[in-house]
């Protein structure tokens, strides 16, 4: 993010599942949960490699056994650039996040966990297809959790301009706690479109569980509105 500028990002999520991964994988009826959010997320330029990141926000849900509403995780962090050309950019990250009222990890139960410390790798490259322009980002995460297994993430996006004010989303969230081989694992996909406005962008998506063991079967819409400042 360019010294001096920033965005903001005020995000719905609604995810529900009515089934849930096994410890094989195989796909078996759950009783039906939902879990909702709210959040906004904020990024400014401290310099022209230093970037500070942070997000908040409200969550609701119930499944079989409670119901809640409260405050969502908040973040806080920073991103360092380490490599940037023409084409290609590569970041750390590094951050904390204060446990919320409702689900802290997918296979959580409501308020449990008490934050934990992230660190991340993000390396992205643009290009052009077809006289279109794409890009792809690629994140590798581990998180240092307590109360809570900790995790390791790789999450991926793949992007293209299908038209100059509309992007067409790809995106993946894979995941797996510390502990064996009981341990929760996970794989997410995503579509969404954007379309920019000026300094505004709308987006609307969908995500859904592929696979994963010892996980709920999830799926929803995601709404998002994107400021630029």
């Amino acid at each position: 993010m360019p010294k001096g500028e920033g965005q903001v990002i005020l995000k719905y999520e609604r995810m529900e599942a009515e089934e849930a991964f096994d410890l094989d994988g195989a796909i078996v009826p759950l009783f039906p949960r939902t879990d909702e959010s709210l959040t906004a997320f904020v990024e400014y330029g401290l310099t022209g490699r230093i970037t500070l990141q942070a997000q908040g926000g409200y969550t609701q849900g119930e499944d079989a056994f409670v119901a809640y509403d409260g405050r969502a995780p908040t973040q806080l962090g920073v991103r360092a650039t380490v490599l940037r050309t023409s084409r290609s950019v590569v970041s750390v990250y590094a951050g904390g996040t204060l446990a919320g009222e409702g689900r802290n990890a997918d296979f959580a139960a409501p308020s449990q966990g008490d934050g934990d410390l992230e660190l991340r790798l993000l390396a992205g490259r643009s290009a052009n297809w077809r006289r279109r322009p794409v890009f792809v980002e690629l994140q590798l995460a581990r998180l240092a959790r307590a109360e809570l297994p900790d995790e390791t993430r790789l999450e991926s996006t793949l992007g293209m301009d299908v038209t100059p004010r509309w992007t067409v989303l790809l995106q993946s969230y894979a995941g797996a706690a510390d502990g064996g081989g009981e341990a929760p694992l996970w794989l997410k996909g995503e579509v969404s479109v954007v379309r920019r406005l000026g300094r505004w962008r709308l987006q609307g998506g969908w995500r859904q569980s592929q696979s994963g063991r010892n996980v709920p079967l999830e799926r929803g819409p995601v709404l998002a509105v994107w400021r630029a400042f």
